[in-house]
């Protein structure tokens, strides 16, 4: 297990024939920028250089470093390659030019959100991540992950067969009655990976650019490897990779031509900080707090719906005076006036001059509510107007019939 400074076309030429398991590469991305990042006390900068005088320059590099991890590669071993939109698709004719077209396994999609209005076009929410094996015998673990929420007991428990014009059916025994299908563990891993982008306050990050979060390397060694099994890096950077092989059981080998991400990545592996991600384990539905009725109230008047915040639930989608305009919803057993200095207090610290508070309940006393002096529109919701129409409907039936008599 080490970590090893130079240039990795050369380095790679002095390890063993077949020595490696598994190759995970993030290598420059042909972005032609200078990629620099502040560590969180600002008391050192991390930066790389990823510019190139032309493309092919940039091609016969990463070709020659494939072609190296090819031949360091056991016959059972796989390679990763994580690349973005600048240069993937010469990327993945490389890869099939060293490894062989019939050796792509996976086109993954590394998924996560991110927010950002800086150009126009369809937001970058996704990195991809190309996996070859070197052979045909190469090792893979399957995953099984959770049923989707639309999938019926039937479909998971109940076997299923073609019938004589190719539809699938549910297989039925000589009596007619449905036969189970075999144990089941939940579904295969699928090729889009929802994992979170590193949190800028998350425990393991420490400032390097295009740093990868941990949760991404232990999926792709887990697929990929057994306990004792050997894990490369070529471009180690801040180490990820070499953590992540550590804290699995697996044995490492780390390469960077930067003294300063060698010595990180030292320093890494032997704090082993790993950050856990709230989305994955409680899922995205965790941070759901709205009920169905408050989302048809915020969807009938086109609003964004905010969630975790006991003051706003919403903003409408479009700004007035270039401030955003606050929604609250009156909650079940929350008086109007409650409601009121809630949707206050939230909204100053969002710059919000407009609110809209919308009624929920009957309230026989609201001269506590001051309906003059904060720009507030107070709304009933589509129910409670049904109601009071209602019952005025009734009133008005009741003095036609007091009258008639």
């Amino acid at each position: 297990m080490k970590v090893l400074q130079g240039n990795c076309q050369e380095i790679l030429k002095t390890l063993s024939h077949e020595s490696v398991d598994l190759v995970y590469l993030d290598p420059p991305f042909f972005t032609q920028k200078t990629h620099s990042l502040l560590t969180r006390d600002n008391s050192t900068e991390f930066s790389f250089e990823d510019k190139w005088s032309s493309l092919q320059e940039y091609l016969v590099f990463i070709e020659s470093v494939l072609i190296q991890c090819q031949r360091i590669l056991k016959e059972t071993g796989s390679i990763f390659l994580h690349c973005d939109k600048s240069a993937s698709h010469h990327l993945r004719i490389l890869l099939d030019k060293v490894f062989g077209e019939e050796n792509f396994q996976s086109e993954i999609i590394w998924s996560y959100k991110r927010w950002s209005n800086s150009k126009k076009g369809l937001l970058n929410s996704h990195q991809t991540i190309y996996f070859y094996s070197k052979t045909e015998n190469f090792k893979f673990n399957t995953i099984y992950t959770d049923y989707s929420p639309t999938t019926n007991i039937d479909q998971i428990l109940q076997a299923r067969v073609r019938n004589d014009i190719g539809k699938v059916t549910y297989m039925r025994d000589e009596e007619g009655n449905t036969v189970l299908g075999e144990e089941k563990r939940g579904v295969p891993l699928s090729d889009v990976w929802n994992i979170p982008f590193l949190n800028p306050k998350a425990k393991e990050r420490i400032g390097y650019p295009t740093q990868k979060p941990i949760l991404l390397l232990e999926r792709i060694i887990e697929i990929s490897t057994e306990k004792g099994d050997c894990v490369l890096d070529p471009f180690c950077g801040s180490g990820t990779t070499l953590v992540s092989a550590k804290i699995m059981g697996r044995q490492y080998i780390g390469i960077d031509i930067s003294k300063d991400a060698v010595e990180l990545s030292n320093k890494r592996l032997i704090e082993l900080t790993k950050s856990e991600s709230q989305l994955l384990s409680i899922g995205e539905e965790g941070y759901l707090d709205k009920s169905d009725y408050e989302r048809t109230i915020l969807k009938a008047i086109d609003a964004v719906p905010v969630e975790r915040n006991s003051g706003i639930d919403g903003f409408l989608k479009d700004y007035i005076n270039n401030s955003p305009v606050s929604v609250k919803i009156q909650k079940q057993g929350e008086s109007l006036e409650i409601s009121k200095r809630k949707l206050l207090n939230a909204s100053k610290t969002k710059n919000c001059k407009l609110m809209i508070l919308i009624k929920t309940q009957m309230e026989i006393d609201t001269t506590l509510f001051s309906w003059s002096d904060e720009n507030i529109l107070v709304i009933d919701s589509y129910d409670l107007q049904i109601k009071n129409w209602l019952d005025e409907q009734n009133e008005i039936q009741s003095d036609l019939s007091t009258t008639r008599k």
